[in-house]
């Protein structure tokens, strides 16, 4: 007898028994000790919610305005790679589920799939959220001016420029592993990019000469008339270096604990970000959204929309596109129900008074 989903794990659980073992430790795995990756699930576990009772709750919704629009509830799919690795339609199932689901995309510089045939299956979609292109900066200007030309010729309305792995983290399950993709699965999108020199005596083998820094930022932002949005800043002095820069926003992540261990969960940088910006800048956060008392929590905290990024992936293996439509949905009703639960009517009604007293990461 088939087992029915009924939480984020539920389906973790499925996708376990049908990837194999070296795909779910590339899927699954951390940098080092993988202490990031297990703190960002458990600090968000760890703020207890301090629930107010007989409040007015006629007409409540989880409609949130950002980016110069509505979107039906403030989730987003995280650009995650090569998801064809999860199911053949990869990327294009997970865009279609959140189509369906009033959910925003930001689709991967290392999409298994192209970019304009996913823009095809969600741009027809009144009710679907935001489309946005996440790019990985790659050595040559040229090449990211070209890729970014092709997402705005595609209709994506922003670009998400990751700003913090110029180079990937150790992962030790995923070396022991010795995963490789198999023939067929690979980041389409980078197929004619020119590979940066390397020298193998040299830091990092010469990579992070090739980083983007502020200089590129701007850069990008004179060649592009898509917003563009930094994902990956923790530290609040880089959050007070992006004010006047004229970013559309700041995605608060750590890369799901992929790139360097040790550093703060998410739901602890994320009101130093806050602070350190106040109310200049949106900010959306990233790492162990696992229910829908994360969503509210980090909505409490300063965030104004999440990020789901490896229950995308878990959602697609156990289900496809109807998987990760499910997932969303979970988690949409989960975040309704804490609302309610807590006296929120909308969202606008979600602040610090949420949590209970001394309880801020």
């Amino acid at each position: 007898m088939k087992q029915t989903s009924v939480t984020l794990a539920d389906q973790a659980a499925a996708a376990r028994q049908r990837l194999d073992a070296a795909t779910w430790a590339w899927l699954q795995g951390g940098a080092g000790d993988e202490r990031t990756l297990q703190a960002n699930q458990s600090a968000w576990q760890q703020i207890p919610l301090w629930p107010r009772v007989l409040r007015p709750l006629a007409g409540g919704h989880t409609r949130i305005t950002l980016a110069g629009r509505e979107w039906a509830h403030p989730i987003m799919l995280a650009p995650m790679a090569l998801q064809r690795l999860a199911h053949p339609d990869g990327e294009w199932a997970s865009a279609l589920a959140a189509a369906a689901q009033g959910a925003g995309v930001i689709l991967g510089t290392q999409s298994s799939v192209p970019l304009e045939r996913v823009a095809q299956a969600v741009l027809g979609d009144a009710g679907r959220g935001p489309l946005w292109f996440q790019l990985y900066w790659q050595a040559d200007r040229d090449f990211n001016h070209a890729l970014v030309q092709r997402a705005e010729a595609a209709g994506f309305e922003a670009i998400v420029l990751t700003v913090d792995a110029p180079v990937q983290g150790v992962r030790d399950a995923e070396r022991r592993a010795g995963f490789a993709p198999p023939a067929g699965i690979h980041a389409v999108h980078l197929q004619d990019a020119p590979a940066p020199p390397l020298a193998s005596d040299t830091y990092c083998a010469g990579l992070p000469a090739h980083a983007p820094t502020w200089d590129d930022l701007a850069w990008l932002q004179q060649r592009t008339r898509l917003p563009v949005w930094l994902k990956g800043v923790l530290h609040p002095l880089d959050a007070r270096q992006a004010l006047g820069l004229n970013v559309a926003g700041l995605i608060v992540s750590n890369h799901g604990g992929r790139t360097l261990d040790t550093v703060p969960a998410t739901a602890t940088a994320l009101p130093r970000v806050r602070a350190a910006v106040g109310d200049a800048l949106p900010l959306i956060v990233d790492g162990g959204i696992r229910r829908g008392t994360d969503v509210l929590k980090a909505m409490a905290l300063g965030a104004h929309a999440v990020l789901v990024g490896r229950p995308v992936l878990h959602a697609l293996a156990a289900g496809g596109a109807v998987g990760v439509a499910q997932m969303l949905r979970l988690l949409r009703d989960e975040l309704e129900a804490a609302m309610a639960l807590t006296g929120c009517r909308t969202l606008a009604d979600v602040g610090p008074a949420v949590l209970a007293p001394g309880s801020a990461p």
